[in-house]
């Protein structure tokens, strides 16, 4: 890819996630990078009351730094019975030592006596773009709605993956291939939306290096 072609820094650590936006990013003509590419790269706190306000510090502060154009995301679950949480905690639900497999576990038993007709759960995700000045010059959303499992299935994807359930598919996101996520997540959903923003913002010459 050129050079020239616009230079788009995705503002996350997470292997995983920040493999899920390449992919997603691709075919758009865009160069893409990580921060992992970046030692200079800060760490951003998370400390909004809402998914826009994260990924909007996420954006702003991280161009500032680095002098790009930045992407960052912030996405979490939310379920239904339980008033929205996690929510924004999604990462650290189960304490500051959290892993995916103590949130895990740390929802289930929060869970443990709701029938599965009030399981119901939804995974979103809000995107900022921000140049490098830290003015946010795009932003989107997007939802999938499914329910929690009773118990983990399948090992694909991160985070509450194993328990979330596609209703429509009746497989978890960790059962679903990569592909078919992709085009379900909520992640996919608000990339998609942003893609025209980007491209326009791109052709308007706002983005040339």
């Amino acid at each position: 890819m050129s050079d020239s072609s616009p230079l788009l820094v995705i503002g996350t650590n997470n292997v995983a996630k920040g493999q899920e936006l390449l992919d997603l990013l691709a075919p758009y003509g865009f160069r893409v990078q990580t921060l992992k590419e970046f030692a200079n790269a800060i760490d951003v706190p998370e400390d909004g009351d809402t998914f826009a306000e994260n990924a909007q510090a996420k954006a702003s502060q991280q161009a500032v730094n680095l002098g790009c154009w930045v992407l960052a995301d912030d996405s979490g679950l939310e379920v239904d019975a339980l008033g929205g949480r996690p929510g924004i905690y999604s990462a650290r639900y189960s304490g500051k030592d959290a892993t995916d497999e103590k949130n895990n576990d740390f929802l289930l038993n929060e869970l443990a006596e709701t029938p599965t007709a009030k399981r119901g759960a939804q995974y979103y995700c809000h995107v900022a773009v921000a140049d490098p000045t830290g003015k946010i010059c795009a932003e989107s959303s997007g939802i999938c709605r499914g329910r929690i499992r009773t118990q983990r299935s399948g090992t694909n994807g991160f985070g509450y993956d194993p328990l979330f359930e596609v209703v429509e598919y009746h497989r978890t996101f960790g059962e679903l291939g990569p592909s078919v996520k992709e085009a379900l997540s909520h992640r996919a959903r608000a990339m998609r939306a942003i893609v025209p923003q980007l491209v326009l913002l791109a052709r308007s010459g706002a983005m040339s290096v």
